[in-house]
């Protein structure tokens, strides 16, 4: 699109006479597009079938004068409050069948609505289509962002009537029979109709049935979107269509959601006041997920610019953070990073959610940083547009392995995205780049695969595995592999991890939940500390590489190592702690011969971008100190004050040719 740098607006939030102000300093910082209206529904139908598109048409004129693009957003999250008084059941109900109310306040009252609801979306086709046609030939629009974080883990989803019917349908199409869904949850239904939804009990939850629970409400998001794209794409067949994604974490399988798009965004906040303190390895590891979505190059479409807040504010990006913050997002393949936002509001729950200006609207530090920041690297996006991180290494990431280990953790502290993250974190700390992939995708052409906790396991991810190894990959599974079916009973032919024993030379008949302790393993000659879980594992062909120095498990393996085919199989029956992680994952990435960008200390990051020819390094400072570096690897320096140096939240940026492997 030739699009790179861009902001969140809010024109109707001030007058008319200040935007040409906002348009102007837009452009003298290099903004070339706008992301606007996406929480705006009642500005622009106050009443039902009472359009006023008129508002939004002169800010899209004004800011195209100054050429900048606008992206419109679907404001479905924020019903307008005449239409929750006129439909209350559009109202999301919880688990305790209260509803969530919300009376339309603007960013106070996002989702709380049903995407089930066939009254809600009557009221959706009435104003998309009429939004979209109003808007469908005007030159200054280019694209849509359709609702606003679908997915989000913001609490359970909708338990209405209307979610109840459509889970019923939705079983009796994934089942056929009554008789056959009894034999897949172990219950006891005459009819689909004695279904509901899982409604707060005085007994727990079950577990097949929660899967399937999981699993509509993704299909039911999946649809949602799906239907507000095809209104979109019959109106302006010449726009592109996008959505914002919220990480790791989400109610929805988003590579189904991602397929349904031109291309993938996310909203990026790495000192939210929820999280003030995010890693910039968590950082990263959302941006590649959201990269796997797609498999290509994706937009950020909200990436934090000031202080965040509400009832408690965040920590204020110190001098030199929102570029590192911004160019973390390029280096891991954002083609085009939009500022949430330009201007921090007057009123509403996000009044002290600060943007590129404060509520002066006077430019300060943050525009002079921002608008530095893209007149430096201006320059160089045109050429990083479509190109993606090449790596070596990969992640397997699963919507439904996510789901299954939410209901049953095994561990109160065990979770599957938390795992994703230890493991990335050890790659990340060695300046590894690496993807993240669907079960089931190719990952031939990877020298490594980590899949941690593939709890629940089929015949076809086994073969899947072995196969990959026979071939002469490299795998690393771990503790609770193989341990269900895909309908979440567990397995009973075997001993763990079933069939995949055979890759690993293992088989684990007994394990311990590490409950309130800590365990100990020796590695080497030295003893490490791991937590959550203890496989016993006992050898089939396997050798030992960590053994057990806690009580009844002492002496018996840890950690093995098998050679299946031309390939290796790492199986890790614990949780190890951040010592234990780097020294086994130096080890393995050392067995795989894996390419490592360079060195440095906590806190420096590297990462890649290749387009057939060249590849382009980023090496990021994250911290507020001085820090030094060394490349492996012949690269020309394009943007930076000293080689092998860097200041406090520095970026440079490198160039050299393609890394051949």
């Amino acid at each position: 699109m030739g699009i790179h740098f861009g902001v969140d607006y809010d024109p109707e939030h001030w007058p008319r006479e200040r935007w040409e102000t906002d348009a102007r300093l837009m452009q003298e910082m290099g903004i070339q597009v706008v992301r606007m209206a996406g929480l705006s529904w009642f500005q622009m139908e106050p009443s039902e079938g009472e359009f006023h598109f008129e508002r939004l048409e002169e800010a899209v004129a004004l800011l195209d004068r100054y050429g900048i693009k606008s992206i419109l957003g679907t404001p479905t999250a924020a019903p307008p409050a005449w239409i929750v008084q006129k439909n209350p059941e559009i109202q999301p109900a919880s688990r305790q069948e209260v509803r969530r109310h919300s009376d339309g306040r603007y960013r106070e009252g996002r989702q709380l609505n049903c995407p089930s609801n066939p009254v809600y979306r009557v009221h959706i086709r009435r104003f998309v289509t009429a939004f979209a046609r109003r808007f469908a030939d005007n030159p200054g629009v280019i694209g849509w962002q359709i609702d606003d974080g679908l997915g989000s883990p913001r609490g359970d989803l909708c338990m209405c009537g209307s979610c109840k019917r459509l889970f019923q349908k939705w079983l009796g199409r994934k089942y056929k029979t009554a008789q056959a869904l009894n034999s897949a949850w172990w219950q006891g239904y005459n009819s689909f109709e004695q279904i509901g939804t899982p409604l707060a009990a005085a007994t727990k939850d079950n577990p097949s049935a929660m899967l399937d629970w999981k699993c509509y409400c993704s299909d039911l998001i999946v649809n949602f979107a799906d239907w507000q794209a095809e209104i979109l794409r019959k109106h302006c067949p010449k726009h592109a269509i996008t959505h914002n994604f919220t990480g790791i974490d989400s109610q929805a399988d988003c590579c189904e959601l991602a397929g349904l798009l031109d291309f993938v965004s996310s909203d990026v906040y790495p000192a939210g006041h929820w999280q003030p303190h995010q890693p910039p390895a968590e950082t990263a590891a959302c941006h590649d997920v959201v990269r796997s979505y797609s498999k290509k190059s994706f937009w950020v479409s909200a990436q934090q610019a000031g202080m965040t807040g509400r009832e408690i504010l965040g920590r204020a990006p110190e001098p030199g953070q929102l570029s590192a913050w911004a160019m973390q997002s390029v280096a891991h393949g954002a083609d085009a990073v939009v500022f949430s936002r330009w201007r921090a509001c007057p009123a509403g729950a996000e009044q002290f959610w600060q943007g590129i200006l404060g509520h002066s609207g006077n430019p300060g530090r943050i525009y002079s940083e921002a608008k530095k920041m893209t007149q430096t690297f201006a320059r160089y996006m045109e050429a990083f547009e479509g190109s993606i991180p090449g790596c070596e290494a990969a992640i397997v990431h699963s919507f439904r392995q996510s789901c299954a280990l939410d209901i049953q953790p095994n561990h109160p502290q065990l979770r599957y995205t938390g795992q994703l993250q230890k493991y990335y974190k050890a790659m990340y700390d060695k300046k590894i780049p690496v993807d993240f992939v669907q079960e089931m995708d190719d990952i031939s052409k990877y020298k490594l695969v980590i899949a941690p906790l593939q709890y629940l396991m089929t015949p076809e991810l086994e073969q899947h595995y072995m196969d990959y190894v026979a071939g002469g990959g490299h795998l690393v599974l771990t503790m609770r592999t193989g341990v269900k079916d895909a309908g979440n009973l567990c397995m009973t032919e075997m001993e763990l991890p079933g069939r995949l024993g055979a890759l690993c030379g293992i088989e684990v008949p007994e394990y311990d939940c590490l409950l309130e302790t800590i365990g100990g393993v020796l590695y080497g000659k030295k003893e490490y500390a791991v937590e959550k879980w203890c496989d016993r594992i006992e050898l089939r062909g396997a050798g030992q590489i960590a053994e057990y120095s806690m009580g009844v498990y002492r002496q018996t393996p840890a950690i093995t190592e098998n050679r299946y085919g031309s390939g290796i199989a790492w199986y890790v029956g614990t949780e190890p702690g951040s010592e234990l992680m780097e020294d086994m994952m130096t080890y393995i990435t050392g067995v795989c011969e894996i390419e490592t960008l360079g060195t440095a200390g906590d806190g420096v990051e590297m990462m890649t971008r290749e387009s057939d020819e060249k590849t382009w390094l980023f090496v990021i400072n994250h911290t507020g100190d001085e820090q030094v570096y060394h490349l492996h690897g012949m690269y020309t320096l394009l943007e930076g004050e000293r080689e092998e140096s860097l200041k406090p939240y520095e970026v440079q940026l490198f160039a050299g040719s393609r890394r051949r492997r």
